[in-house]
């Protein structure tokens, strides 16, 4: 199931006129005895609620006050979620004849046009507060509290993530709380804006779109919905269109050989995955991830983790986890994921987290001799990731799960006949166009594609060290030549293309300046075109002397990348 928690607006669309209608009733219920998690997020006060609702402990939390108040209903306990409305703040209104006027735990509430009265108010007090409109009502909330910041509380206290929630609601007010949630849904009866941004329309009005949506819960009908915004970018076709995998349901494998670029394309697509707040558990057999910014490390080469610390920690969706398997004997690894991936899918049956597994060295986990492994599906664990050297060396029953390859390296066809064999399907054929650095095989479909992987945020900072201080091969460095190539002064990298450039005289400077050589090298050799475009401009400049173009290089580049103080020991780059 990919979505645990229903979260509902009150007023026009689980109610009409402040009644709720036996079939709302009923299908609440319904999904209440499935599992799901019942939650109320509301703009009206908590007390006024409670006098016209009967069914509050149908819910398992309500938020009421457009965020600032969560009550427990099981418990009758109340929480207030930011601080209560200032006394000159009320009584500024009702000497102004702002009528009518209610003030809650959190909330001062009234209608418009008394808005204007509302504004000047806040301003001429200097008060810290915001103003929020649902059909005609003004609320005045502090700061930052919305619907969204309210489910958010009450998400927390279910250990449920925003990513498997579907909210559904009408009005101006509702827009944040649809946003913040997997799945957002407008009743028939609501405002077009809220239409316009929901991810699901329901063709039935207030109650009735709440069965609706109930029904494609009850049914599984919502799992399969596509919701764009949420799906996690891989990389880009050749005409700049971009491809992403789905963030639910979705079997991928990376395969290709042993320094491919296997790690690199993992790595960009776990960085945004955590980054959207997906929860990802990484199980690592050699130590590979164990610097990966964001998540919780467990594990080390003493250390063996155990079954029990990682669910502890997969408890709460925040912490994503790497577990790290340097410390056990190679012999137990295989038993240790086939022990903890059927934990992991309870879990996820429970809260509906964690997102994505990614198994990395695949073939040394669950290898070709092995029958079955614990899942059938790749939704029974969100989605699975799976990294591997050899497909062809993977479980069939593994192989079974995955809907996509991504295959890199030089020879990424050889990798797409491995694995077509590996599984009994028919090989697709080649590209025909297309550059890139992977090739993606949309399983069943009769071509793969090439694609230019975006690398992730890490990636590129290693890129730009090792551009600003590492060292450049022979091909890619820049060499100071001079006009009648009498020089050979090669800058390994830009911090020495700067000292050397300081150093040159002006004819071989304006040489190379007026050949557009800095501009095409940093454009071709270090691919970072937004400076290579600043640095033409310079180039392209009729007026421009030695000394002047030679500083605003110089300030381009030392605005772009972070150079070393002293110039850096050249050792030989990993990639060279």
């Amino acid at each position: 199931m990919r979505f645990h928690v229903l979260a509902c607006d009150f007023d026009e669309t689980l109610v009409r006129r402040g009644r709720m209608a036996d079939a709302t009733l009923t299908a609440l219920e319904r999904l209440s005895r499935i599992g799901v998690r019942l939650v109320m997020v509301t703009g009206r006060r908590l007390d006024d609620l409670l006098e016209i609702f009967e069914h509050p402990r149908l819910f398992d939390l309500i938020v009421a006050e457009n965020g600032a108040v969560l009550y427990d209903p099981g418990r009758r306990a109340t929480e207030n979620l930011a601080a209560p409305p200032p006394e000159r703040l009320l009584e500024r209104l009702r000497a102004e004849g702002v009528t009518p006027l209610a003030a809650g735990r959190v909330i001062v509430a009234t209608e418009e046009p008394h808005d204007t009265k509302v504004l000047g108010a806040i301003r001429d007090l200097g008060l810290e507060l915001q103003v929020s409109y649902n059909k005609g009502a003004v609320m005045v909330l502090p700061a930052g509290v919305t619907k969204a910041s309210g489910l958010a509380a009450a998400l927390k206290r279910l250990k449920v993530s925003p990513h498997n929630v579907v909210a559904v609601g009408d009005a101006e007010n509702d827009h944040a709380f649809l946003s913040s949630a997997g799945c957002g849904a407008a009743v028939a009866n609501a405002l077009p804006a809220l239409k316009d941004t929901a991810d699901l329309r329901l063709a039935g009005k207030d109650g009735e779109g709440v069965v609706e949506l109930a029904e494609m819960m009850i049914a599984g009908d919502l799992d399969a919905l596509e919701i764009p915004r949420g799906y996690v970018l891989l990389g880009r076709r050749e005409d700049g269109s971009e491809v992403r995998l789905p963030p639910y349901g979705t079997g991928a494998i990376v395969a290709g050989p042993s320094g491919s670029g296997k790690s690199t394309a993992t790595t960009a697509l776990l960085e945004r995955l955590v980054e959207c707040g997906h929860q990802c558990v990484v199980i690592d057999p050699e130590g590979d991830y164990s610097e990966f910014p964001g998540v919780t490390v467990l594990g080390d080469a003493d250390r063996a983790p155990g079954v029990e610390e990682v669910l502890r920690l997969l408890e709460s969706p925040d912490h994503s986890a790497v577990v790290n398997l340097i410390g056990m004997p190679l012999r137990d690894r295989p038993g240790f994921f086939t022990e903890v991936l059927p934990r992991i899918a309870a879990l996820r049956a429970r809260l509906g987290h964690p997102h994505w597994v990614v198994v990395d060295e695949a073939h040394h986990l669950m290898p070709a001799d092995l029958p079955e492994i614990a899942v059938k599906q790749a939704r029974d664990i969100g989605s699975l990731l799976m990294v591997t050297v050899h497909p062809e060396a993977v479980s069939p029953a593994a192989l079974r799960l995955a809907d996509t390859l991504i295959a890199v390296g030089d020879d990424s066809e050889a990798t797409v006949a491995a694995f077509a064999q590996a599984r009994g399907t028919r090989e697709p054929s080649p590209a025909s166009s297309g550059t890139g650095d992977l090739v993606v095989w949309r399983i069943g479909e009769d071509r793969t594609e090439r694609v230019e992987l975006v690398p992730g945020r890490a990636e590129r900072t290693r890129h730009r060290r090792k551009y600003a201080a590492g060292t450049m091969s022979e091909d890619d460095s820049f060499y100071f030549t001079g006009p009648e190539e009498r020089l050979r002064l090669r800058a390994r990298n830009l911090h020495t293309f700067v000292e050397l450039a300081e150093g040159v005289d002006e004819d071989t400077w304006l040489h190379h300046l007026r050949g557009g050589d800095y501009s095409r090298w940093i454009r071709d050799s270090l691919g970072d075109d937004d400076l290579a475009g600043d640095v033409a401009d310079v180039e392209g400049s009729r007026d421009a002397d030695a000394a002047g173009s030679r500083q605003r290089v110089v300030s381009l580049i030392e605005r772009s990348y972070t150079l070393p103080a002293e110039p850096a020991s050249y050792t030989p780059d990993d990639d060279e």
